[in-house]
């Protein structure tokens, strides 16, 4: 890769692309470089999410309208260089030149560059443009580098980097039509910028420090307040304790706003199962859509408020660049635990799912950091386990105030257990790195993004997404589970009537394993809701929900009245620690299959996070029994 202190390359350039006949484009560019916005413009929800064949490397594309012919927008990965020392180099070097399976060689490249950060940015054109597709350079976040005082010549950038460049604004919108011309291949109508490369190629281009000179690109000034800022938020001292209050402040304010929303939503809800059983006849069709299918789908629909909430507080720290600090805050006390602040962004990830999150440590170069990294992810307290969480914690916990209106007993409980979850996490990664899986830690370089205002478009675009996640959830794997469960409640049929709950298949599988979670305080219906919630942990939710809902002493009560009927304070606590510690996802453990490449630390991981949990669980049941 070229540098200030090296000679310059010298490559004939890539020829414009042909008009009409442009079908797949790349979408390439840095982290954090406002590429993903940029995609959500372009494509306006049109789009597919997926994995490269043979890797866990996620494929997100999306059509363009508005040509005479479908146009393919395939965003790859966010990448400094394509040096392929890490799987998503690898990837983007393979989609660019035509090696990935089942995808053709894009006709054209979008390439996306933080124009306040261009200095640092220009090298990954560089590796893009000597590909040798057509290549457009699209300086992002121009409004702000014009505002602050930056200055740039594209046309001159343009000429000595041999391909079209554009100010653009993905968040504003600025610069789309210049995006739509070159796709078209339209010289014609081109501005200046894109016509005398359209039309006159040059035969060269040259990098570093003589392409940042002779475009007469003046950078914009730094922000004073972004400067004051990050004294106040990187602060060794205040830096972690604000991050605190944060964190505190969200899981307060989804409660307290979350709660009376999903409240009303559980009405919505239960007005609509009266309503079905009035114009259903009653039989066992209406026991299996009002007690099966739908008390239990219900159960865990009700949470959907609290976790559109919880995601949007994600994101807009995310958006705004905050989160980027922590990842600096959070590298000296993951030095401690044998990891650096690499490992932030997969574990930060592991809050929305394990998945994802695992898929995200391919950036750790690092092999046993990568693995200790792995196997300490599903610690993290995803969002499956907020509808258990939630159920139990409202059912159990009363809402009174433990530090006036700034925290509730609730919200004080909620983040205890992702606190919990948290430090199990650190004292297994520092069990790994000090035996096993111990190795060099290695210098943590992170390029800081500006900080921002967060766009409506972006948080709902978020928001959908997460939300389209769930529901699907719900319409899956929970629908499935509840129907499941409502067999195995009513059979076997005594004279062609279902049987009382504690006669049917579920119960007598419920009681044989009753005996090994009894000193947990749980019982055989709970039992019953722990061995669903191995396929995903909020299939618990709807298991209890079609239980309880089958139940006649319980079925007219809300869940949490039911569970408040059989389950004891430490029994409801116990429970609550489990599910932080516990590994209850078989798509988790798949995945971890994938990137290991073995069954071994899949097993391990799933024995050694199901027997802290056991312990963990028995430990609190037989201790707080002392008291209630």
């Amino acid at each position: 890769m070229p540098t200030c202190h090296e000679s310059p390359p010298f490559a004939v350039p890539a020829a414009p692309p042909v008009p009409g006949q442009v079908r797949t484009v790349a979408l390439i560019g840095p982290p954090n470089s406002g590429k993903s916005t940029l995609f959500n413009r372009l494509t306006k929800l049109r789009q597919k999410v997926g994995n490269y064949p043979g890797v866990t490397v996620e494929q997100h594309t999306g059509q363009l309208t508005g040509f005479d012919h479908p146009i393919t927008l395939v965003d790859l990965p966010g990448v400094y260089g394509l040096e392929a020392f890490s799987e998503d180099e690898r990837v983007s070097l393979d989609v660019l030149n035509g090696k990935m399976p089942g995808l053709p060689r894009p006709d054209a490249v979008l390439l996306v560059l933080d124009v306040t950060n261009l200095s640092r940015q220009l090298s990954l054109a560089a590796s893009v443009i000597a590909v040798g597709l057509p290549t457009m350079v699209l300086l992002n976040m121009s409004d702000l580098f014009i505002k602050r005082g930056g200055k740039l010549d594209p046309l001159k950038l343009a000429v000595e980097l041999g391909a079209p460049v554009a100010l653009i604004s993905a968040t504003a919108g600025m610069g789309m039509d210049a995006i739509d011309r070159f796709l078209r291949g339209d010289a014609n109508q081109a501005p200046p910028t894109l016509r005398v490369l359209l039309n006159h190629p040059p035969q060269s281009r040259q990098w570093a420090a003589q392409v940042r000179t002779r475009s007469a690109y003046q950078p914009a000034l730094p922000s004073v307040w972004s400067r004051h800022l990050d004294d106040i938020l990187l602060h060794k001292i205040w830096g972690p304790i604000i991050f605190l209050v944060v964190v505190a402040g969200v899981f307060q304010t989804v409660f307290g706003i979350g709660k009376p929303l999903s409240d009303a939503f559980q009405n919505l809800l239960n007005d609509g199962a009266t309503w079905a059983a009035t114009i259903i006849p009653a039989g066992i069709f209406s026991s299996l859509l009002i007690d099966g299918l739908w008390k239990g789908l219900s159960s865990v629909l009700v949470f959907l408020p609290q976790i559109l909430l919880l995601f949007l507080f994600i994101g807009i720290l995310e958006d705004s660049g905050y989160l980027a600090r922590a990842a600096l805050i959070s590298d000296r006390t993951l030095r401690g635990v044998g990891l650096n602040g690499k490992a932030f962004i997969p574990l930060l990830s592991a809050y929305a799912c394990a998945v994802p999150a695992i898929m995200a440590t391919r950036t750790i170069e690092n092999k046993r950091e990568r693995l200790a990294t792995i196997l300490i992810a599903p610690f993290m307290t995803c969002s499956a386990r907020l509808p258990v969480y939630t159920l139990m914690i409202a059912a159990f916990i009363p809402n009174v105030p433990v530090l006036g209106p700034l925290l509730g007993a609730r919200a004080a409980v909620m983040l205890s257990l992702y606190v919990l979850g948290f430090l199990a996490a650190f004292a297994t990664a520092k069990l790994l790195s000090s035996s096993a899986l111990k190795a060099t830690n290695i210098p943590f370089v992170l390029e800081l993004p500006e900080y921002r205002l967060p766009t409506l478009q972006s948080l709902a675009l978020r928001l959908l997404d997460r939300g389209t996640v769930f529901l699907k959830q719900v319409g899956t794997v929970i629908l499935a589970v509840s129907l499941v469960i409502w067999v195995l409640t009513s059979l076997p049929l005594h004279n062609g009537k279902t049987p009382p709950l504690e006669q049917s298949i579920i119960a007598s599988l419920g009681h044989f394993i009753e005996p090994a979670i009894k000193p947990l305080g749980f019982n055989w219906k709970v039992g019953i809701g722990l061995l669903t919630s191995v396929v995903a942990r909020e299939v618990m939710v709807g298991t209890l929900g079609t239980i309880y809902g089958t139940d006649p002493n319980t079925h007219s009560l809300p869940l949490q009245a039911a569970l408040r009927q059989d389950l004891s304070l430490p029994g409801a606590m116990a429970l609550l620690v489990f599910f932080a510690f516990a590994m209850q996802c078989t798509s988790t453990l798949a995945v971890v299959r994938r990137e290991t490449n073995s069954w071994k630390w899949p097993a391990i991981q799933f024995a050694y996070m199901s027997g802290l949990a056991y312990v963990a669980a028995l430990v609190v049941n037989q201790v707080l029994g002392l008291w209630w």
